[in-house]
């Protein structure tokens, strides 16, 4: 039986939905081949928490915790933190420092896709089409006619390094728009100013599956809101639509295109990338390193239309990374 830590929680805005997610791992673990750890990382602390909840601190030399004076290491960790530092590289540097195998993609990959205008930046010249964007550092002048006339109205406010959709506003006039950076500013000190696209949402999952990389069952967002935000994506305000109400022909482009980014950035474990598809060309959004896994999830949702069970998708994630 191997020990598999599953880490939740996380120092972001996203920690409750992290724990959320990293529950249902533990629930859907294969418990014939896996003794299951919930591992709570929080900025005030890392924990064990037991089924009865109660907690023993991690020994962060060596990952490793003492329950009733026996000392548990494990095989490998299953990696649900959404956000820092469970999406951003920081524990998947520090898991390849202590030769831990993990779940997700290696440090730098999480990194670069955690920072959506690196991201976009490095998949433009193989013709990974994107909205036009306008940057802000936190402290730069805002010139707002200058951002207005690169990317126009409407158009959508976002912190560089956040998932989840907080801090993002869609701006519809040029006196929205310092409220808007603002806002973003409280989640980020880096900003990305988008052009709005109007057309058809879609997530697409990349995983790699028993050795091959392969593409989910397409999944098309319907937001009861304005855009797919916070409300829309965790609190039941979109509707969801697996497969996608898309042609044959755009499914097989999108999928193509969101493989390709899987492979170019060398990824591994789990990826969710949106899109945007406007006049027959899926423009990219963003790419998710560690997608919500909780039973609603969309790479669940994805999982199931292609006959993968939560149990295997779990077992199949932990197989890879401890034969890696």
């Amino acid at each position: 039986m191997k020990n598999i830590a599953i880490i939740m929680g996380g120092y972001s805005s996203e920690y409750k939905i992290s724990l959320i997610s990293g529950n249902v791992v533990y629930q859907f673990l294969d418990k014939t081949k896996y003794n299951g750890f919930r591992i709570h990382i929080l900025k005030e602390k890392w924990v064990y928490v037991d089924a009865n909840d109660a907690e023993f601190p991690i020994d962060k030399n060596d990952f490793s915790v003492t329950v009733d004076g026996n000392k548990i290491t494990f095989d490998c960790v299953f990696n649900a933190i959404h956000g820092t530092p469970g999406e951003d590289g920081l524990m998947q540097a520090y898991f390849e420092l202590l030769h831990i195998p993990q779940t997700s993609c290696d440090y730098y990959q999480a990194a670069l896709t955690f920072n959506k205008r690196d991201l976009l930046s490095v998949l433009k010249p193989y013709g990974i089409k994107t909205a036009t964007s306008y940057y802000l550092n936190k402290g730069d002048a805002i010139n707002t006619d200058e951002i207005v006339a690169k990317v126009g109205l409407p158009c959508f406010v976002k912190p560089n390094k956040a998932g989840s959709s907080f801090g993002i506003s869609k701006v519809k006039t040029i006196d929205e728009l310092p409220i808007a950076i603002e806002v973003a500013y409280k989640e980020d000190n880096e900003i990305i100013i988008e052009s709005f696209l109007d057309g058809t949402e879609v997530s697409v999952g990349v995983i790699n599956y028993k050795g091959k990389v392969t593409v989910l069952p397409i999944t098309e967002i319907v937001s009861d809101n304005d855009f797919f935000d916070y409300e829309a994506k965790y609190l039941g305000k979109s509707q969801e639509i697996t497969p996608a109400r898309i042609s044959d022909e755009m499914t097989q482009k999108v999928s193509e295109i969101a493989k390709r980014a899987y492979e170019v950035l060398k990824m591994k474990g789990f990826s969710r990338s949106e899109f945007i598809l406007v006049n027959g060309e899926p423009h990219m959004l963003e790419m998710n390193t560690i997608p919500g896994l909780t039973t609603e999830s969309l790479i669940p949702q994805q999982a199931k239309a292609a006959g993968i069970s939560l149990e295997d998708l779990f077992t199949n994630a932990i197989e890879l990374a401890l034969n890696n």
